[in-house]
Parts: C-alpha cells; structure tokens; sequence
C-alpha cells in the first residue's frame, strides 16, 4: 500500500512539474484554468511569470524526491533529518494549499464562479489534499 501511494503520488507530482515547464516555454494548453478568476470575472488575479512557474516546476520535482527519499525509495539518498523536515513542510502547505485562502482557492472559497474555481473544488483541493496524507503516512 505504501509503495502504491508512494509512487502514485510522485508520478502525478512529476506530471504537473512537466506541465508548469510546458507553460514556462510558451504552451497554452489547460493554462486558462490554472490561475484564479477575479471576483468580477474579469480576468485572472494575477500574471504567472515564465521564471515563477519554472520555480515552481523545480519546487514540486523537489517535493517527489522527498517523498522518494523519505520512503526509502532512492538508494544513493537515505532518509535523514533533511527528508523529514521536507516532508513536514510539504504536508503543512499542501494542506494550506487544500484549506485555501477563503476567497479564490481551496475548499472554503467564496468565489465559486470561474471553471478554475469548479476545477478547484473537484480536482485541485482533493489532490493537495490526498498529497498532504500521503507526505503523512510516509513520515509515520
């Protein structure tokens, strides 16, 4: 069971670090709903730059590697004091990231208008959070 959320969870973490580089370089697909709407709808709350969302690519394939690390999956690495910290502080905000700020992302928004917003609370919040449970059960 470990192994299998373990694994599952890295996977898809690659997978949307793959996507944000895809946006860094210029590609479009899915970017529409990826960023909040305003409260008026007119228009996205804020403008990704090409380097933030490359920072956030190398953060989240960062993110992987502890889960790797910490689960005893890489064998040039061992888990240490490091992994475990990582893991601490990749729980704490991919539960932040799920609870949300209270008015455009996470469960308890109150702009609710916008497919991010519909996409927010059918796909994005389930998987921060199912991703802050499996960071929990590979630090126990």
């Amino acid at each position: 069971m470990k192994m299998i959320l373990t694994l599952s969870a890295v996977s898809v973490l690659c997978l949307i670090s793959m996507l944000h580089v895809y946006w860094a370089c210029g590609g479009r697909w899915g970017s529409k709903v990826a960023v909040p709407v305003k409260e008026g709808g007119d228009g996205p709350t804020f403008v990704p730059s090409k380097t933030g969302t490359l920072l956030v690519a190398v953060l989240i394939v960062i993110a992987a590697m502890l889960i790797l690390m910490q689960g005893g999956y890489l064998q040039s690495f061992q888990a240490n004091i490091i992994s475990k910290i990582g893991c601490m502080v990749c729980t704490f905000v991919f539960f932040i990231r799920a609870i949300g700020d209270f008015k455009y992302v996470g469960f308890f928004k109150k702009i609710t208008h916008s497919q991010f917003a519909r996409n927010d609370t059918w796909f994005y919040s389930p998987l921060c959070l199912c991703f802050g449970v499996v960071y929990m059960f590979v630090l126990l």
